[in-house]
């Protein structure tokens, strides 16, 4: 007997039944109709209809892009609860600004999302082409990154940086929190029963702050981060006026270095100012070793993020990567 077989509910021949190709040949939906399996699966249109559906149901699990899910189900051979779709819903696949703020619904693909961003913030161009690969961007969603939460998410660090917050929805109740309140603790959130992230909204800087994130992988392209960081200050003649600086995978969640925030606040910007700041990151993060990266690592990493920050930003920028080498140079 083959020790790897896989069970009969995975097997090419149980997805080929003639139940589940009837099943699958009948299913359809008009133009107004939402998609309804019995209680397993729903695809509603609009996002009261999803509110109630939710509410109403909230074992069920939200599925968008389905780039984690998916990995459940092929990877851990999960059994998932009753679905909603929630990439159906018209309302949140818009992207519009509102007054000062950015809004983008939860069903917006990264790839689009990123480049509305990057239209107000041309810095971050580099982590939207690094975030994973080309067909993950385009599945899965920046709101489903946001929701899932993983203290290793590239996008949290910098929303969170910018003072991003998010909008909520149980059913016909809405509120907004700061996206630094919404992790509570490792795969904890701020959400009640029912509960759901219907949009990410990104305030866009009146006067242009100073803005930068760095990403650190053991590859440049598609790899987890060990550090990410991110930095918004602003300045009024010299003096720091505002300081947001986040991290991801320095703490259970992604969090801002608050005691670094404060030693920067009314300080000139200088060398200087950046060396105390720098002396407070332990007060912040005490990371943990993992198979990407020890803790040592993770705070000499953070330390020279900043850094690197404060040389980008004050006319000593010097070259961060060599793409290619001749062989003069290699000595060769």
């Amino acid at each position: 007997m083959n020790a790897y077989a896989e069970p009969d509910v995975w097997s090419r021949n149980a997805a080929r039944s003639p139940e589940r190709m009837a099943l699958l040949k009948s299913l359809q939906r008009g133009p107004d109709a939402s998609l309804r399996i019995d209680e397993g699966y729903h695809a509603p249109l609009h996002i009261d209809e999803l509110a109630r559906l939710y509410e109403a149901q909230p074992q069920s699990l939200l599925l968008a892009g389905g780039t984690d899910i998916g990995l459940w189900v092929t990877k851990q051979k999960r059994n998932l609860p009753p679905l909603i779709y929630i990439g159906e819903v018209a309302e949140l696949k818009e992207i519009r600004q509102v007054g000062s703020n950015l809004e983008i619904g939860a069903a917006v693909r990264l790839s689009d999302a990123y480049e509305a961003i990057v239209a107000h913030y041309p810095m971050l161009r580099e982590l939207a082409d690094r975030f994973a690969s080309l067909p993950i961007r385009n599945s899965g969603t920046l709101c489903g990154n946001i929701a899932n939460g993983s203290p290793i998410g590239d996008s949290m660090p910098i929303l969170i940086a910018l003072g991003a917050s998010i909008e909520l929805r149980c059913g016909a109740k809405t509120r907004s929190i700061p996206l630094d309140e919404f992790y509570l603790g490792y795969q904890k959130k701020a959400l009640t029963a029912g509960e759901f992230v219907a949009a990410v909204r990104i305030p866009l800087a009146g006067v242009k702050p100073l803005v930068a994130t760095y990403k650190i992988s053991k590859r440049i392209d598609q790899d987890i981060s060990a550090v990410c960081g991110a930095y918004v200050v602003e300045l009024n003649d010299g003096k720091i006026t505002s300081a947001r600086i986040a991290y991801g995978g320095m703490a259970a969640i992604p969090k801002r270095a608050t005691h670094m925030e404060e030693m920067l606040i009314g300080k000139s910007w200088s060398s200087e100012s950046i060396e105390l700041a720098i002396s407070k990151i332990a007060e912040d993060f005490q990371p943990l070793s993992d198979m990407r990266a020890s803790s040592d690592y993770r705070l000499h990493t953070a330390k020279n993020l900043m850094r690197r920050f404060y040389l980008e930003h004050s006319g000593m920028q010097a070259p961060i990567r060599v793409t290619t080498v001749s062989a003069t140079q290699s000595g060769t």
